[in-house]
């Protein structure tokens, strides 16, 4: 299974929001419908001006079959470490099962260490039992617990 990694361009932005619509909890947050939503465009614009955020397709054949976005915090603890953070790890439906999941996690860590980033973290929603279990069979450890306040109702 040969795997491309690259940033993501504006043209992948519909694949992007139609893979993070592709689920239970994702179809309650994003709006798919064309022309996109120009937040959408804003956000892109945002995360590709910033040198700290990846976000990322993943091709196979020069088809789009996943996404993710890296993020890159420098903080002051960890004597002035760096965190490294992997978000909105999607897979088309029709790939899943293939190993893809795994092979973003191993690429994130590999550019993690790059970015010399001391620790990758994520979130995972608690109603994605499934991922949870996914990420824990590579290593993950649910070693805090996460708070959220929603600030718009």
């Amino acid at each position: 299974m040969e795997l491309t990694y690259r940033l993501a361009t504006e043209s992948d932005l519909i694949e992007i929001v139609r893979m993070l619509s592709d689920d239970a909890l994702g179809s309650k947050r994003e709006q798919l419908s064309l022309p996109l939503p120009a937040t959408y465009l804003r956000a892109f614009e945002q995360i590709d001006a910033d040198p700290n955020q990846e976000l990322m397709v993943v091709e196979r054949a020069g088809y789009v079959v996943a996404t993710f976005q890296l993020s890159f915090i420098q903080y002051l603890t960890y004597q002035g470490g760096i965190r490294a953070q992997i978000e909105a790890v999607r897979v088309k439906a029709n790939y899943r099962g293939e190993g893809i999941g795994r092979a973003i996690v191993d690429y994130a860590i590999d550019r993690s260490r790059l970015k010399g980033a001391h620790l990758l973290q994520l979130t995972t929603d608690k109603e994605r039992p499934d991922a949870k279990r996914f990420y824990e069979s590579l290593g993950f450890v649910a070693s805090h617990e996460g708070m959220k306040l929603h600030l718009n109702a």
